[in-house]
């Protein structure tokens, strides 16, 4: 390429791309904190993996399943299974941080990375937020900068095996350095938005970001 080619227009995602480069916050396969820090405050370790939800868990297979991608994007995306599934695929190790105090470690997921799922549905300049929409109703909100992270993932499989329901299956949204609460299981929906939409626990009285090592677990926090 010559020096004087053209260069592509600058955008706001190329220039958050930069900023995330330039954080390296959150790397792929490695802990931005040494052991000793891994575990953030209030929380004690688990081996198992507890099952937390709003009590109804919907009964969704993959022939069923779709994911509408739309809002404050120049692309929206409307996938069924096949379509998901036919998008570059991500193999991630990380940590669960759950608001009631739990943590499991090293839990490795298969997926579609958030940041695919961006390039895939472009943003606008004016998308600030995204909220999760689930099967059951459930929502959960998101600042695009949290969603965009290295490790973010819409996870279709744990440990080498689909996503169990209970857990989330068919398909749910990992964001490990949050806790798990932002982490939307049954997923249905993203939704892009210029302006933030608390969800279902954040208008019940949880941490509208929910910051593990800051024990951002409820509004007076």
């Amino acid at each position: 390429m010559s020096d004087d080619a053209e260069l592509p227009p600058e955008s706001k995602l190329t220039r958050s791309k930069q900023r995330w480069a330039a954080e390296g916050k959150f790397l792929t396969g490695r802990h931005v904190r040494p052991d000793e820090q891994r575990l953030p405050p209030g929380q004690h370790l688990v081996k198992d993996w507890p099952v937390l939800d709003l009590g109804l868990t919907p009964q969704i297979g993959r022939e069923r399943w779709r994911l509408d991608v739309y809002g404050a994007v120049a692309q929206p995306v409307f996938w069924d299974w096949a379509q998901f599934t036919a998008q570059p695929q991500a193999d991630i190790v990380s940590d669960i941080h759950c608001v009631t105090t739990w943590s499991r470690y090293d839990n490795r997921w298969q997926g579609l990375a958030t940041r695919t799922l961006l390039e895939a549905c472009q943003p606008t300049d004016q998308a600030r937020f995204v909220v999760l929409h689930s099967y059951d109703g459930y929502t959960t909100n998101l600042s695009i900068e949290d969603f965009a992270a290295p490790d973010a993932l819409i996870a279709h499989s744990w440990s080498g095996a689909p996503l169990d329901q209970e857990h989330g299956g068919p398909v749910r949204l990992v964001v490990p350095h949050l806790y798990f609460w932002k982490s939307a299981k049954w997923l249905q929906a993203i939704e892009f938005r210029d302006d933030d939409a608390p969800g279902y626990w954040e208008v019940r009285g949880y941490h509208n970001r929910g910051d593990p090592w800051a024990e951002q677990r409820y509004s007076s926090d």
